[in-house]
C-alpha cells in the first residue's frame, strides 16, 4: 500500500487500517482490498421459490471461500441427492428449519445449527415447514458458485430444469447425484 494510500485509509477508517497493518505484518496477501456487502447487497440468483444473495463469490479470497445466503420458501424441495468431489459445503441456519437427508437419514436444523458436509457425502435439503427458512452456506473452495449460475441463466433462456439439465450442470462443478437412476 502506497503511503499516500495508506495515510487516506487511515483518516477514512482507522479501524479497517490498523487490521490491515496487522493482517499485512502476519503474512502473504492476496490483496490488499476489504470486502464489505451490505445489507441487500450482492449478487441475486433466483431459482424458482428459492432467493440466493451472493455475499462472496471467491474473487476477494483467492478463490478459497464462496459464501451465499439463500431464502427457502415455505415447502421447497432442494436437488437431488448428491455429492462433491471438491468441496466442502456448510450450512448455518439463520431462521425458520432446513431437513437435511444425507443418505436414509433425516436431520432437523433449526436456527443456530451448523452442517458441515465433506467432499464425498450425499446430501440435499430442503424446506417442509410452513414458514420460509435463511441459511448461509459456504463453499470451500468457492467452485460451486457458477453452478447457481449456470442453472440461473438456463431457466432465463426458458430452458426447462430438468433432473438431466441439473445433473449435466452439476458434472461440470465435480459433482454428481447419489442415486444411479439420475446419472
Amino acid at each position: 500500500m502506497t503511503e499516500e494510500a495508506k495515510t487516506t485509509v487511515e483518516a477514512k477508517t482507522p479501524h479497517v487500517a490498523k487490521s490491515a497493518e496487522v493482517a499485512k505484518s502476519s503474512g502473504p496477501q492476496i490483496a490488499s482490498g476489504v470486502s464489505v456487502v451490505g445489507p441487500g447487497g450482492g449478487e441475486s440468483i433466483v431459482l424458482g421459490s428459492t432467493r440466493m444473495r451472493v455475499l462472496e463469490d471467491g474473487s476477494h479470497t483467492g478463490h478459497r471461500l464462496a459464501i451465499v445466503e439463500s431464502v427457502l420458501a415455505p415447502h421447497t424441495q432442494g436437488p437431488p441427492q448428491h455429492r462433491h468431489a471438491r468441496h466442502d459445503e456448510g450450512f448455518y441456519i439463520l431462521s425458520g428449519t432446513v431437513r437435511f437427508t444425507v443418505g436414509s437419514e433425516e436431520y432437523d436444523a433449526s436456527a443456530g445449527t451448523l452442517v458441515m458436509v465433506p467432499p464425498g457425502t450425499q446430501h440435499t435439503f430442503a424446506n417442509p415447514s410452513d414458514e420460509p427458512a435463511v441459511m448461509l452456506s459456504t463453499f470451500t473452495p468457492d467452485l460451486y458458485v457458477q453452478y447457481f449460475r449456470d442453472l440461473q441463466e438456463m431457466l432465463a433462456d426458458g430452458r426447462p430444469l430438468t433432473p438431466e439439465a441439473n445433473v449435466e450442470a452439476m458434472s461440470r462443478y465435480a459433482t454428481e447425484p447419489a442415486t444411479p437412476d439420475l446419472a
